[in-house]
């Protein structure tokens, strides 16, 4: 069972320190374990084909369910994870409050991602019976927004070298022994990010990437769902 090492990671993550810019840090892993475990537990057991890996926890997703790309009505209504108990993280930002299932807003990636698997595989049990999907990073980032007391996200990518390390050891290691609880043929990067940081940290395993799901990408604003499954069927992870 996975849940074990990312119980670790979520230890030795959260005595982590970071400094400036990063201003307050989330970690689910924590204060959401309940629906990351729920999630795991029901999900991602067994041997896989293929595991998919996102960078790092979105601020209206897995900041809010626990859930990889957790986007709140994904994680209601195709995984069907309705009694998802969270607290909150105790540095909370007005700018980026955690209500659990109860957030109204949507976040693209995961809404998009999800929406991916719903529609080529139709239920959560088909998709799961050969995927896993799981994020590199357990924490959430924030630093000083551009209006004064706002805050806005900060990916990993960007910390102080010697905090980045730090903490990429950490993931790695988690990512490697979940990897091998899995014994996935493929580990597929969604986004460069998370497809680097797979190559740098597995071996023994086929690495492929695909196009990050974010609006912040132009290229995912149109036929992202299309886009991706070519990718996808010319690596040979789908047929």
């Amino acid at each position: 069972m996975i849940t074990k090492f990312y119980e670790h990671l979520r230890s030795e993550a959260d005595a982590l320190k970071f400094s400036y810019p990063v201003e307050r840090v989330y970690n689910p892993l924590s204060y959401a374990w309940n629906g990351f475990r729920q999630y795991a537990e029901r999900y991602c057991s067994g041997c896989k084909r293929a595991v998919f890996l996102g960078m790092n926890p979105g601020p209206w997703g897995m900041a809010q369910t626990g859930v990889p790309f957790g986007e709140v009505n994904a994680v209601k209504y195709f995984l069907g994870l309705t009694d998802i108990r969270i607290t909150q993280p105790e540095n909370m930002h007005t700018s980026y409050p955690v209500k659990g299932l109860e957030c109204a807003r949507s976040e693209v990636s995961g809404k998009r991602l999800w929406g991916l698997f719903r529609d080529r595989f139709g239920t959560p049990e088909a998709f799961f019976r050969e995927h896993a999907v799981l994020n590199y990073c357990p924490l959430l980032f924030l630093t000083a927004g551009t209006r004064e007391g706002t805050l806005r996200n900060f990916t990993p990518d960007r910390l102080k070298r010697d905090e980045r390390e730090e903490l990429f050891a950490l993931c790695d290691e988690c990512l490697r022994d979940a990897v091998n609880a899995l014994e996935p043929e493929y580990v597929v990067g969604i986004g460069n990010f998370a497809a680097e940081r797979a190559e740098g940290a597995l071996s023994g395993v086929e690495v492929v990437r695909i196009l990050h799901p974010s609006p912040a990408s132009p290229r995912s604003n149109s036929d992202w769902g299309g886009k991706v499954t070519e990718q996808l069927i010319n690596s040979e992870v789908w047929k």
